[in-house]
């Protein structure tokens, strides 16, 4: 439900605000009782005996008391249109980048069905199991590596940016890390945040670069922004492509994958152990973050209202007794 602005206040249900125009009346009864109580004023004439046996009555303390009861019916009209207020609601800002290699030697069999099917899928399994608060981006590595799903909640958008990814040319495992430095970037972040968000990078290859800056360079740049970077290898030493009519061994090149997640301050697992991806984002700190949210403050006008009528008792109960 949208919020109505009345004046400086915010209700879901404005229209019953329309219970002040009691308010006048009201006063106005007030104004009139008091007008009256003077003009049938009591005539004594010895008005020592008078002191005596009458309390004096305190008129700051009747304007008062009725003053605050009158308060207290503006709060309760204004907690029953339910009032909207401004609360800092914490949030989860850790932010994770899934980097999925694209490249053809990915094609190979040798892990069944294929190495591009089998990370495509633990990367799904990945994504499912992480806190639903944290933000997940997807980034495609391939000759011109690109952000298929900016960070996000929504894990159905990252489920189908892993969907639409297809096989293209050249791995620049480099640029694609890049890409994933500036999509951490990217992390929505609460007002007067001044800090980063914490972050990770979890690279799914089975090779080193071909073409692009150095990925040892960018692991290292990631580790100084703040963010680890975990490296995945897919394939045996057996795998093959048939490329332009020739078969050529693919086999994963471990050996670059440790020294990316070396430099990255990450750790290098492989497709054997895709399980242990859950350790990656264990090791992730979670950095509280917190965003405005318009939430309805009823009770809180419900207190105001509760004080007034309270002091209004009070002065009810002052004017009524009789202290020594």
């Amino acid at each position: 439900m949208t919020p109505t602005a009345v004046g400086p206040f915010e209700f879901f249900n404005a229209t019953r605000l329309w219970a002040l125009l009691a308010l006048p009346l009201l006063i106005a009864l007030y104004i009139i009782a008091l007008h009256l109580s003077k003009r049938s004023g009591i005539r004594y004439t010895n008005t020592g005996v008078l002191a005596a046996v009458l309390p004096r009555q305190s008129q700051w303390r009747r304007h008062l008391a009725v003053a605050m009861a009158l308060c207290s019916l503006v709060m309760i009209c204004g907690a029953w249109a339910r009032p909207v207020g401004i609360e800092k609601q914490p949030r989860e800002r850790a932010t994770i980048v899934v980097v999925l290699d694209a490249s053809l030697s990915m094609q190979a069999e040798d892990v069944p069905p294929n190495r591009f099917e089998t990370e495509k899928a633990a990367a799904a399994e990945f994504i499912r199991t992480l806190p639903p608060k944290y933000n997940v981006a997807v980034v495609e590595l391939s000759g011109s590596p690109s952000l298929l799903c900016p960070p996000t909640i929504d894990r159905n958008a990252a489920l189908t940016a892993l969907n639409v990814m297809e096989l293209r040319e050249g791995t620049a495992i480099g640029e694609a890390l890049y890409v994933a430095i500036n999509a951490i970037g990217q992390a929505p972040v609460g007002e007067n945040e001044e800090t980063l968000p914490p972050g990770l990078i979890v690279l799914l290859s089975d090779g080193s670069s071909t073409v692009g800056r150095d990925a040892v360079t960018a692991a290292a740049a990631a580790a100084e922004s703040g963010y680890r970077v975990y490296t995945i290898s897919f394939g045996t030493e057996n795998g093959y492509v048939d490329l332009d009519g020739r078969r050529e061994n693919v086999a994963p090149d471990h050996q670059a994958l440790r020294e990316i997640a070396t430099a990255g301050n990450g750790r290098a697992l492989d497709a054997a152990s895709a399980g242990q991806l859950s350790d990656a984002y264990g090791d992730l700190g979670s950095d509280m973050g917190y965003e405005e949210v318009k939430t309805e403050v009823t009770a809180r006008w419900a207190m105001y209202a509760l004080a007034f009528a309270i002091i209004a008792a009070l002065g009810a109960v002052s004017m009524a007794a009789r202290w020594p």
